[in-house]
């Protein structure tokens, strides 16, 4: 009996769901931390996610995880109505940090790419809607930014900080690293990555120690805020 294959997605979510989130400190996987009733972190960090496919693309998520992590992969069948589901176990040749998760979800990507991450809330106005325009900025640009300004040392030293300036009504990153140990020179912080199909094979060197960060150039969309729920206090 022939099986329909599942539609080629029009977009792919890198959704890394390996860490172990050694510094949130609860017996349960930080991303499933409750919010409000029924909202989880998860939920939140995908509302930007699931309006691309309210409006009307095919959206195909890859979930990079470990075994310890089967709680959210579970909890993630919820969506599985919305987006394509593809689950993917971190591959342990690569390294076992993000770098590593990206280049295990990149073979299950087809089309634009992006990168969401469990833990990462972006928030304010319009911030539903912030990853469908940085998805749009990549025709033209190639990668784009939804990000937040922010000058506080502390907080750009745990995040990808980024160096945005402005001209012709457009803001643009001039300089981009993760978790600098000298955050003086950044200005902002990003909260989702978006990169054409074409360019997606260097999505790790965005979060790769020591490489040159292919952020350089970017379109960066603000939002209002972005929370990073490392802790339980958040």
């Amino acid at each position: 009996m022939h099986r329909p294959s599942a539609p080629v997605p029009d977009v792919s979510i890198i959704l890394p769901c390996a860490g172990f989130g050694t510094r949130f400190r609860a017996p349960y996987s930080k991303e499933l931390h409750c919010l409000a009733p029924g909202v989880t972190v998860l939920d939140r960090s995908l509302e930007a996610v699931v309006e691309l496919a309210k409006s009307g693309l095919n959206v195909r998520l890859v979930v990079v995880f470990g075994t310890h992590k089967l709680d959210t992969v579970s909890y993630l069948t919820r969506y599985a109505d919305t987006l394509q589901l593809v689950f993917v176990h971190q591959d342990q040749s690569f390294e076992p940090d993000l770098d590593g998760a990206i280049r295990s979800a990149l073979p299950m990507t087809r089309g634009p790419v992006a990168l969401v991450l469990p833990d990462i809330v972006v928030s304010g106005p319009g911030s539903a809607g912030s990853l469908f325009a940085a998805l749009q900025q990549v025709e033209v640009a190639g990668w784009s930014v939804v990000a937040a300004e922010e000058r506080d040392p502390d907080t750009l030293r745990q995040m990808g900080a980024l160096a945005l300036v402005g001209g012709d009504g457009v803001t643009t990153v001039a300089a981009a690293t993760d978790k600098p140990v000298d955050p003086a020179a950044f200005n902002a912080f990003w909260g989702m990555v978006a990169v054409t199909e074409d360019e997606a094979h260097r999505l790790p060197d965005v979060v790769r120690k020591g490489a040159d960060s292919p952020l350089v150039g970017a379109v960066a969309l603000l939002v209002e805020g972005i929370v990073n729920y490392n802790t339980v206090d958040g």
